[in-house]
């Protein structure tokens, strides 16, 4: 029997940074299991794709030239490659893989997060947001980004939930290269609360460093915020919290020895033991009704390690956060609440084994397999 083809379209592949990106290289390996699948994605990302995937390139930027070259590599595709199914890997390439899909008589579906369908825009509310209710499929990254979908009038029963997965680890860090890791960035003796991703509005961390930062190290003193990450540089319509702010906002508190950057990690082994190392998760996502959460990977992420987080109970976090198993969850807004549970997490830390159990739950090979039984 012939295998499936499907065409993946999507501007978030590596080199950017970024949970989307993550999920989207992952998305194409695993459906590479069961299909043969061609991608269309930005420059540079062919040298990173995965290993059994064909990509073409289009360039990032200026964003009108890239929709236009993807456009016209869908096409071609489309004509030439006649695919199955036509997947675009965020809502920005949805109306190209509906169009594509009219010319060879595929399947289309997207993958969508909460940004991709409350973005404010004028333009693209009037025309990328109408394409999804003409789509055949709309996968989703969550409870809530489904309840978003169906409030912009795609039908039930074409939304699927598909959690984003995670690569779990083969092992735990040497005790050696944590002792390490604590040693170069002096944090020896201390508490350490990490902060694993990029730095913009959303994630809050400017507002946690003034209105919970302060009640923590005033009951865990040796208490330090570790971050590892920083501004965007290539992300569209993601509000930005830059370095300097949060060093500001810290330096007014009388925090600033208490906040540690250590920049954007991309080594596996590296950022494994910053989440080995760590004391806490902190994720103090903002509820934004325009900016939502669509799911919160990263919580996945250090649940894999057996980190729990503490987090506000917002957007697609609650599907990402088990209360009382990987982490604990709080009203959101709720600065003091936060900062008491970071506390507790600090003083009183969860067993390890129930968030790794948790995090067993969105191993990579289970969403592949989610997937692709979507795109059948």
């Amino acid at each position: 029997m012939n295998k499936q083809r499907i065409l993946i379209i999507t501007r978030n592949l590596p080199p950017l940074v970024g949970g989307m990106e993550r999920l989207n290289w992952h998305m194409a390996d695993e459906l590479s299991k069961y299909a043969e699948v061609k991608v269309i994605g930005p420059q540079g990302s062919a040298e990173l794709k995965p290993q059994s995937v064909s990509l073409s390139e289009a360039p990032l930027k200026p964003l009108p030239l890239f929709l236009f070259i993807a456009a016209c590599k869908a096409v071609w595709f489309a004509l030439r490659w006649k695919p199955d199914v036509i997947l675009a890997g965020s809502g920005l390439t949805a109306p190209i893989a509906w169009l594509a899909s009219k010319l060879c008589g595929a399947k289309s579906a997207a993958y969508l997060h909460g940004f991709d369908i409350t973005v404010q825009d004028k333009i693209y509310q009037r025309l990328w947001t109408p394409t999804f209710k003409k789509l055949d499929r709309i996968i989703v990254n969550s409870t809530p980004t489904k309840q978003l979908a169906f409030a912009a009038g795609v039908p039930e029963t074409k939304i699927s939930i598909v959690y984003p997965g995670v690569s779990l680890p083969e092992h735990a860090q040497p005790d050696a290269a944590i002792a390490a890791f604590r040693q170069q960035h002096g944090l020896v003796g201390k508490k350490i609360m990490l902060s694993v991703g990029r730095l913009t509005t959303r994630k809050g961390l400017k507002e946690f460093v003034e209105q919970a930062l302060p009640a923590i190290v005033q009951q865990v003193p040796e208490a330090v915020l570790v971050i590892v990450g920083e501004a965007p540089k290539n992300s569209l319509g993601a509000g930005i919290q830059n370095r300097e702010e949060i060093e500001q906002a810290a330096a007014q508190q009388g925090v600033s020895e208490h906040i540690k950057f250590l920049g954007v990690i991309t080594d596996k082994t590296q950022l494994a033991t910053a989440y080995e190392a760590a004391d806490v998760h902190v994720f103090p996502v903002r509820h934004i009704p325009d900016d939502p959460e669509g799911f919160g990977m990263v919580a996945i992420e250090a649940a894999a390690h057996g980190l729990p987080t503490v987090a506000f109970a917002t957007g697609g976090i609650v599907d990402a956060v088990a209360h009382g198993q990987s982490g604990y969850l709080v009203e959101k807004d709720d600065y003091p609440a936060l900062a008491e549970q970071t506390v507790h997490a600090l003083n009183s830390p969860l067993a390890s084994e129930g968030a790794t159990e948790f995090a067993q739950n969105f191993a990579w090979d289970k969403f592949g397999i989610k997937i692709a039984e979507t795109c059948r």
